[in-house]
Order: C-alpha cells, then sequence, then structure tokens
C-alpha cells in the first residue's frame, strides 16, 4: 500500500506547466515525528510546485540554530518550538531570522506525563508533591528528552529544582525521540510505571492515555531562564502551551520571496498532523510515506498555501 501511494504520488507529479528554477533550498528535518512529516510535505510541495532542489538537513532545535548563528544555513527551519530556545530570541532581535507563521496553528503541548492507568490506582500522581513522594510506584526513573533538544534543558532545570534524584528517580536521557516513543509504548503493554517529558502533537499521546502532572503555574520568565543553563538559579514553572514556528533567515526571504510566501502558509492544526502520524505508525511509514499520504488525502488544506503556477502544476492532487 505505502508502494502504491508513493508511486501514484510521484508519477502524477509530472508537470503539465513549466517549473520555475527556484535554485536550491536547505531545510531542517528535525529528530522528531511530526518536523520530518513538516519537512516532507514542503519538500514535496517546493520540489514539485515550484521547481526547487531541495537539501533536508538532519538537525534539532539547539544545533539548527547554531548553524544558523555560525553559517547562515539552513535556510527554513520547519519546525522549531521558541519556548525554551533563548537562541531564537536573539537571532529575531539581530534581524538574521524572520519568523514565517505558526506551523502547528493551535500550538504545541508540553509537560510531565504519567500513565492514567497508574493515576486512577493513585491519584497524588498527577500533582508534583506526589510524583516526589512515590518514585518507586513510578519505576525510580524519568524519562528525559534527547541531547539537542530544547526540552532538555528545561527539564534538567526542573529536576534539579524538584530534586528528582534526591526524590529517588534516575534521569534518564533517551537517544532519540523514538526510544521515547517506544518506552511509553512498553509500559502501556504491561501497564508498567512510567513519568518523563512527552508533547504534542504525536500518535503517541493520540494513542496512549496519559495525564499530566501539574507542575504548578507558568512563569515565563522562569521558564526562559530554565531554558538557558547560563542564566542563573533553576526555580519552578510549568510549560506553556508553546507556540511553534516555521523560520527562514532573512537572506532567504529576500532572495526567494514566494518560496517564503510558500512556507508561511504551511500550517497544520494539531488533530489534522495526529491523524498523519497514527497512520504512520499503524502502517510503519516513512516521513515520506506519510506525507504523500497527507498530500494524496488532504488537499483541501495545502491547495490554498501554494500560488497559481505551483498549483497548476499539482493540479493531480487537488480535489
Amino acid at each position: 500500500m505505502k508502494k502504491i501511494i508513493l508511486a501514484a504520488a510521484f508519477g502524477a507529479a509530472m508537470p503539465t506547466v513549466a517549473l520555475a528554477d527556484c535554485g536550491e533550498v536547505s531545510i531542517t528535518e528535525m529528530n522528531w515525528a511530526s518536523s520530518a512529516v513538516v519537512t516532507q510535505v514542503s519538500k514535496f510541495l517546493m520540489e514539485q510546485g515550484y521547481g526547487c532542489d531541495v537539501t533536508t538537513v538532519p538537525s534539532a532545535t539547539v544545533t539548527s540554530l547554531a548553524s544558523v548563528a555560525e553559517t547562515g544555513k539552513p535556510d527554513i527551519i520547519t519546525e522549531l518550538w521558541i519556548n525554551g530556545t533563548p537562541a531564537y530570541q536573539t537571532l529575531s532581535e539581530e534581524g538574521r531570522i524572520v519568523t514565517l507563521g505558526d506551523v502547528l496553528s493551535d500550538g504545541g503541548v508540553e509537560g510531565w506525563w504519567v500513565p492514567t492507568y497508574l493515576v486512577d490506582e493513585h491519584p497524588e500522581l498527577a500533582t508534583l508533591e506526589g510524583v516526589l513522594a512515590n518514585a518507586d510506584i513510578l519505576g525510580n526513573r524519568f524519562h528525559q528528552c534527547p541531547d539537542g533538544w530544547g526540552c532538555k534543558n528545561v527539564n534538567a532545570a526542573l529536576a534539579e529544582v524538584t530534586d528528582l534524584e534526591g526524590a529517588g528517580f534516575e534521569v534518564f536521557s533517551h537517544g532519540s525521540g523514538e526510544t521515547m516513543a517506544a518506552s511509553i509504548a512498553a509500559a502501556y503493554e504491561d501497564e508498567a510505571p512510567w513519568i518523563g517529558y512527552y508533547w504534542a502533537p504525536t500518535s503517541v499521546l493520540g494513542k496512549y492515555d496519559m495525564t499530566s502532572v501539574d507542575l504548578g503555574p507558568y512563569d515565563e520568565e522562569i521558564h526562559l531562564c530554565n531554558a538557558d543553563p547560563d542564566c542563573g538559579p533553576a526555580a519552578l514553572s510549568s510549560f506553556p502551551v508553546g507556540p511553534v514556528k516555521t523560520i527562514v533567515t532573512t537572506t532567504f526571504q529576500e532572495e526567494n520571496p514566494e518560496i517564503a510566501e510558500l512556507m508561511a502558509q504551511v500550517s497544520f492544526t494539531n488533530a489534522q498532523m495526529g491523524s498523519v502520524l497514527a497512520w504512520q505508525e499503524e502502517n510503519n511509514a516513512s516521513a515520506e510515506e506519510a506525507a504523500v499520504y497527507f498530500i494524496t488525502t488532504h488537499s483541501d488544506s495545502w491547495a490554498g498555501w501554494l500560488n497559481d503556477d505551483a498549483r497548476a502544476n499539482l493540479a493531480a492532487f487537488i480535489q
């Protein structure tokens, strides 16, 4: 089925209108599922609709912004969770990057999560106090973000201020988003203990019933300071509902206004992205295959992102 979808998509993508040569474009593919889908959808539209030569750059939040700061590349960061990323503010203030729009239209949800089957048995686990008093019920392990993710600094600060290790937890850093997801799936299969960081939209939180731990009120100043290891002493703040943006370098926007305009329109609801990620997981599909699934089933969403010429080039997909 996946091969049929891909073959049909790329076969249908033979343009009927001559493609303009937009040139070379470098675009991030972050190491989590929703970002990879956004990147592959954007790559498909740029190549098949606008005639671009697109290179995807494997990256993560911190490393992508560091690369832009040092080299001015990649041209486009497709899914940047700007809460907890101080470098974003610096690069914006310096005029080196431009924020195009909200790639997740209703924002991203972050937090510490516990399987609801544990909370049903132990309601106190929905609170921070209950978590700190019951490390043994939660398996004595906190599941932390991989290196390079902006959330890792925030979680490290919260682990420090709450003294997770003193409460009996090992802070375990995963090597990838895939292993984080697998740890939740494995816990659910056995109704085993689990606590850690996670976010939405993801197939995981769409599939598994998880309860967000109440970390208290959100304080923007504290949260931003927690995200910066050099800011100062850690303090307690919950996670906000976070804006998730598409970013381009200022130079790229000036030189490629049509592509910048396209990327300003690329936007998914959490429900849309969750459904695509659920299909991807159920079909053991790649990000490219999930992107083609979105292209072939959601033309009502993406057709309006295109200019007239690109819409003509992709007319075979538009119902």
